[in-house]
């Protein structure tokens, strides 16, 4: 069976003292619900000066992994500003996210550039969570499939069936990012599942069965269950229920 995800992306949110209380509330609530053996993978990641103490309390109370929202395509060097996978790797984490629309769309990120982010986290040992999605004008130009297509051959089926095994796919449309509208449950699976039928293509029927593909835009405490029970949304890429325990938890729970 496929690994289900949950991940929580706090994206620029948060302070220290607000995050080690965010992550205590976390950690013990998931202790408290005793997930049974079937639970989801769950993710939280923080913002980067926030990721030592956070790793710090994730890692006392176990079954939750650390992750970055983003890397640097190089191991080192004069980059003032910017974070190796490899400084991720060293201070805990264990996933990292790549190609969020955000990225793309404020700092200009590209298809060639988040190849190059993949093999260097890859490299590192990190797990990337890969994010494809379509704008809204994309969706009413009914251009959403070849769009998503493009952005997986470009960014993404480059990688040799080893490299490609450590990936974990999230599908958020654009259009339902931080805007309150969410995907219909048959939207989230219609896309979900032409994601896999491309992994079918690019490599073959076991990759695409083995792989997890998130659903990630205002994906939230009410709505996960519906979009959770669709037979390839494997989880969610969580963004602002995550800043919320008793939300965040209920979602892990949705399964």
């Amino acid at each position: 069976m496929r690994q289900k995800f949950v991940a929580g992306n706090w994206k620029m949110n948060l302070t220290l003292p607000e995050a080690q209380a965010l992550t205590s509330e976390i950690v013990q609530m998931l202790h408290d619900e005793q997930l049974g053996a079937d639970k989801p993978q769950v993710v939280i990641c923080p913002s980067f000066p926030l990721l030592s103490i956070v790793g710090r309390l994730l890692g006392e109370g176990g079954n939750v992994a650390l992750g970055a929202q983003n890397c640097h395509q190089k191991e080192s060097g004069a980059y003032t500003g910017e974070v190796s996978a490899k400084l991720l790797q060293s201070v805990g984490c264990q996933y990292v996210i790549l190609g969020h629309s955000e990225r793309r769309q404020y700092f200009h990120e590209d298809d060639e550039l988040l190849s190059q982010k993949l093999k260097a986290a890859l490299g590192a040992g990190l797990r990337p969570i890969f994010c494809v999605g379509e704008s809204l004008e994309t969706r009413e130009a009914e251009d959403t499939f070849d769009f998503i297509a493009k952005q997986l051959k470009d960014g993404l089926f480059h990688l040799s069936n080893e490299e490609f095994d450590k990936v974990v796919i999230a599908y958020e449309p654009i259009w339902a990012i931080g805007t309150g509208k969410t995907a219909t449950t048959q939207q989230a699976q219609e896309v979900h599942a032409f994601i896999r039928e491309q992994i079918a293509g690019a490599y073959d029927a076991e990759a695409a069965n083995n792989t997890a593909i998130l659903y990630g835009g205002s994906c939230n405490a009410q709505n996960a269950r519906e979009l959770f029970s669709q037979p390839d949304v494997d989880g969610g890429l969580i963004g602002g229920a995550s800043l919320k325990s008793r939300d965040f938890v209920t979602i892990v729970q949705s399964f």
